[in-house]
């Protein structure tokens, strides 16, 4: 199996580059997002994924010309979920029939 690396979980960037930059605490930009001090959290600490609500909050929050699209977070967050599964081993699976797409 090929080593790969580890895709940054978004709550990762968010803690480690942008709090940091706006010179914001958990709690600020929590409220600043309009969400509790605790869900916030959860994402910081990778415990909790970037939903597709919270990715539109942080587009709104930052701003799609810094960097906030809501898509790029989502696309971050699954390329972080699609590299812990990967990594935990590719699933058991029965080859389909080969197929033309129309």
């Amino acid at each position: 199996m090929s080593t790969m690396h580890n895709p940054p979980h978004p709550g990762e960037t968010l803690r480690e580059d942008v709090l940091p930059e706006l010179r914001l605490t958990v709690t600020e930009a929590a409220a600043q997002l309009g969400v509790t001090r605790a869900a916030l959290s959860r994402v910081l600490n990778c415990r909790a994924a970037v939903s597709p609500e919270m990715a539109l909050r942080l587009e709104g929050w930052l701003g799609v010309e810094n960097g906030g699209r809501a898509d790029l977070w989502l696309a971050q967050q699954s390329a972080y979920d699609l590299w812990k599964v990967r990594s935990a081993g590719m699933p058991a699976v029965q080859r389909a029939p080969e197929w033309r797409a129309a």
